[in-house]
């Protein structure tokens, strides 16, 4: 009983090293400090509820916990229509000078306006990676996107955030390549999928969405592997498909789902560079269908 008692007393104190840095970080990401501190929170009964023993990077988990934790919760509040910045002057409810001064330089009430513009996926991409220096392949994994789209979304905020508007064209043009892609799929027209395909594109499937396409290989499903390298490759997975795929914004992007009855089952996440198309990730888990941010058009 001490041996545990004295492990959780550990944990406890590497858990308060950390909460300085937590709690800017969730401020800065929610642009609340009563939110901040219910993301810290939850943070802190995941870490309780884990094998703390595996973590061999305690702040390098916790950051990328807690950010899943924000990721959630802004999702929710925009599905709620929130306005989170009556919040944004609350005082925090605990914590000593140090917390103050960190809190306190953590994000001006302008900067808070403009990261509340901003998508989910481009205010932790930007918030991570800017703010906090995070590299693009962890940040990747929390958003379940590549690093490729990951620095996407940071680009993007970063140019709201300097005070200029993401191109329009940008998205119009990016939406209009996933709508060739799409169409030239379902019309089964080889040269026109490997007109819009990057010659280094590489499609991604996770585990769900191989072992659904190995069962229905009889039916017509392409033969998938988790990874496919090359525009010959990636048109042949493709060709007289994606008849049921629709466009959509996936996390601002552009992208296609397939859905029955609204209900999504397949996010189709495309990466778009110089006008080609360079990545497709194929995701049918729902634990990470869950955490997109998905608009059907």
């Amino acid at each position: 009983m001490k041996i545990e008692m004295d492990e959780n007393e550990w944990l406890a104190t590497r858990f308060d090293e950390n909460r300085a840095h937590l709690r800017a970080v969730a401020y800065r990401m929610l642009g609340s400090a009563s939110e901040a501190e219910d993301a810290v929170q939850e943070t802190w009964l995941k870490l309780s509820r884990s094998d703390s023993e595996a973590v061999q990077n305690l702040g390098g988990w916790l950051t990328t916990v807690l950010a899943r934790v924000c990721l959630d919760m802004l999702r929710a509040r925009g599905s709620r229509r929130e306005e989170p910045l009556g919040s944004v002057a609350e005082p925090l409810s605990e914590g000593g000078p140090e917390d103050e001064l960190v809190m306190a330089d953590a994000t001006g009430p302008a900067l808070l306006v403009i990261l509340e513009a901003l998508s989910p996926g481009e205010r932790v991409a930007f918030v991570l990676h800017d703010l906090f220096d995070l590299p693009f392949e962890e940040i990747a994994r929390i958003l379940d996107r590549t690093p490729a789209a990951a620095r996407q979304l940071a680009n993007r905020a970063r140019r709201r955030v300097r005070g200029a508007e993401a191109p329009v064209v940008d998205i119009t043009v990016h939406r209009e390549l996933v709508n060739a892609f799409l169409a030239a799929s379902r019309d089964g027209d080889f040269e026109r999928l490997l007109a819009v395909l990057s010659p280094e594109v590489v499609l991604r499937a996770d585990d769900q969405a191989v072992r659904m396409a190995a069962g229905r290989q009889r039916y017509g499903a392409p033969d998938l592997a988790p990874e496919v390298r090359g525009p010959v490759r990636v048109a042949s997975a493709f060709k007289g498909r994606a008849r049921g795929a629709v466009s959509a914004l996936i996390d601002s992007e552009a992208g296609a789902v397939w859905a029955i009855a609204g209900v999504v089952r397949a996010a189709f996440v495309f990466t778009i560079a110089q006008e080609k198309i360079t990545a497709i990730d194929i995701v049918m888990d729902p634990a990470r269908l869950v955490r997109l941010d998905v608009k059907i058009d």
